[in-house]
């Protein structure tokens, strides 16, 4: 249900029972009964209590969720300015990473197809893939995957991806720790 809905469905549900509230209360009021004990009473009664309790349960919880709808938004509100933050952080230093990447692919005269084939390898594609985002043969990409590791002297798509991040560091407590688990591991 989206929020308009959910705004027409209230209103209506509110309408509703604020309509049996109004007219129980101008039955018995009409009724002008000889007796308050009688079955008749007591049942409008009910009715006009029951209506009254649901009136005010719908509002607390509408209350409540408006309140927990707020408090999500805001939350949603950190969390996209926390993104935005890391996304512009992490854009300048892939852009740093993009002109090495692209500077070691001219030092390995590697043409602007085999450039484009090889940073779709070092994003994890597979050879199908990269024909599917390219638009070239299976076996056109291969060629152009051997040339790469031709012209660069690497042995395939593992040496490509170490070639450029064996020497990536985490910050030095990060580091410290994976050392040292990567020292118990062997």
């Amino acid at each position: 249900m989206d929020d308009e809905e959910d705004s027409r469905m209230r209103v209506v549900l509110a309408v509703a029972l604020v309509a049996i509230i109004v007219g129980g209360i101008a039955d018995l009021i009409m009724d002008n009964p000889a007796s308050w004990l009688s079955f008749h009473v007591f049942f409008e009664l009910l009715m006009i209590a029951g209506a009254l309790v649901m009136v005010t349960m719908l509002w607390l919880r509408w209350r409540r969720s408006e309140g927990s709808a707020a408090a999500l938004r805001a939350s949603l509100a950190v969390q996209r300015d926390e993104r935005d933050r890391w996304q512009a952080s992490a854009r300048s230093a892939l852009e740093g990473l993009g002109r090495a990447i692209d500077a070691q692919f001219v030092e390995w005269h590697l043409t602007p197809t085999e450039r484009e084939v090889a940073l779709l390898l070092l994003k994890g594609y597979g050879h199908k893939q990269i024909a599917a985002l390219t638009g070239r043969g299976e076996r056109t990409v291969r060629q152009h995957a051997g040339v790469v590791y031709q012209k660069s002297g690497l042995g395939g798509r593992a040496e490509l991806a170490a070639y450029f991040l064996q020497d990536l560091m985490l910050p030095e407590p990060e580091r410290e720790v994976l050392l040292i688990d990567e020292r118990s591991a062997t």
